[in-house]
């Protein structure tokens, strides 16, 4: 019961420091994500020690991703993301190309092996699908071109861990050189594509089990749960990503006839376990490992999200993408992606890095979650000020940040008056206790 107890506090805790979090960010215009990892920090081993990186946690946080990718599914515009569909390939084969070019001239100089590179490179392609997401959606750009763009390369990065991660095994030996490994690829590749092929020239089909939980909102809501995880089991079965699964679940509920129902029953299921998510790589910041290598991963830090930033407004600007559509997407695909995990997690148990480099990826990767709303907020800014001819740099700053200095300034005030009045309090007591005595 004592246990139970327990349990409970920190269940409470963690959903008010999320909750609180959360506002305190949304007040500050930054989105909402930043303040649940920030939470998970606080709370975290780095930082008060109240709860851990629990094996339950990281599971709620794996369904969380699921979850966002059979949503994702389910509203994606198959007729529209066909028009992107040529850039997503595109951009994502010329993104991982460029990562490991990049991974393999660092060995060089690194002293890596050319396993080490090709995970590296692999970590370094990815962007979150689910900060991209809702960097869009701060933004008002979910629904516009620019998000079909983004969302599609990040799509088809997602679907790209699939062969990284049969490929790292291979490197790492614990599958060897799989003979089947090219197989599986094409059968991935060559499902989602009759998939979109019979989607898109189809009116919505009927799934068989439409009339069984018609006007049943609790039933449908677990049944496409349900159907979610299940997709994702029989995909990682059958040794593809579950998130390939999940990804086509939601493709193939999205358009049925229950498309709006599935929508509206999985949603608030889908925000809640993407809190926990967040959460979850708020827990796995080692903040003492950062403080030892500061200068290290501050330098790493700015190397990846500035190179993928370039990469990717030059990846997209190459395939036509005009500067207005290429810029923004670019920016918002500018962090490392939550897959990244899965990647480092392999690598590691593949004895492809030890558990300090580990530890070093799993920051650099953290922090760029962190820092990217920041970054994408900054540089749109500062995309606009260039524009207006601001070239001194100190103008530049004061103007990208004046609403921040415009708050911070008003705290200020404010700290001073209430300062001054304690004063003036304290000293009026004093006076009083002297009289008195």
């Amino acid at each position: 019961m004592e246990s139970s107890a327990a349990d409970l506090t920190q269940i409470a805790l963690v959903t008010t420091a999320a909750v609180l979090a959360g506002l305190a960010l949304t007040r500050l215009r930054q989105p909402a994500i930043v303040g649940y990892i920030l939470a998970g920090v606080l709370l975290g081993p780095s930082g008060a020690g109240l709860i851990e990186s629990s094996d339950s946690i990281q599971t709620l946080a794996e369904l969380g991703v699921l979850m966002l990718l059979f949503v994702i599914g389910m509203e994606l515009s198959l007729r529209s993301f066909v028009t992107v569909l040529r850039t997503s390939i595109l951009c994502t084969l010329i993104q991982i190309a460029t990562a490991l070019a990049i991974a393999f001239a660092v060995a060089e100089l690194a002293g890596w092996s050319h396993p080490q590179a090709v995970l590296m490179g692999f970590i370094l392609a990815m962007s979150s699908t689910a900060v991209t997401v809702k960097l869009l959606d701060q933004i008002g750009e979910l629904r516009s071109d620019v998000g079909r763009v983004a969302l599609g390369v990040t799509i088809a990065q997602d679907l790209a861990v699939v062969p990284m991660l049969m490929v790292l095994a291979a490197l790492g030996g614990t599958r060897g050189l799989d003979p089947w490994l090219g197989l599986e690829i094409v059968v991935a590749v060559g499902l989602l594509a009759a998939l979109i092929a019979y989607f898109t020239r189809r009116k919505r089909v009927i799934l068989p089990t439409a009339r069984w939980f018609r006007g049943r909102k609790d039933m449908a809501a677990l049944a496409a749960v349900a159907f979610c995880f299940s997709a994702a089991a029989a995909s990682g079965m059958v040794g593809l990503s579950p998130a390939y699964g999940a990804f086509l679940a939601g493709l193939v509920v999205g358009n049925s006839t229950d498309h709006a129902a599935a929508v509206r029953a999985t949603v608030p299921i889908e925000n809640v376990l993407m809190v926990v998510f967040f959460l979850s790589i708020g827990l796995l910041l080692d903040l003492g490992l950062i403080w030892q290598n500061i200068g290290l991963v501050i330098g790493l830090l700015l190397a990846v999200v500035l190179l993928k930033t370039v990469v990717n407004v030059g990846a997209l600007r190459l395939l036509g993408e005009p500067w207005e559509r290429a810029f923004p997407a670019g920016l918002a695909m500018g962090q490392i992606g939550e897959f990244s995990f899965v990647l480092a997690a392999v690598g590691l148990g593949a004895g492809l890095i030890d558990d300090e480099g580990y530890r070093l990826t799993i920051a650099v990767v953290v922090l760029s979650l962190l820092t990217s709303p920041l970054w994408l907020v900054s540089a749109r800014r500062f995309h606009v000020v260039a524009a207006e001819g601001v070239v001194n740099i100190r103008v530049a700053l004061a103007e990208v940040y004046r609403t921040e200095l415009t708050a911070l300034e008003r705290l200020a005030a404010v700290t001073r008056m209430v300062a001054s009045a304690l004063a003036r309090a304290g000293r009026r007591l004093m006076r009083l206790f002297i009289r008195r005595r």
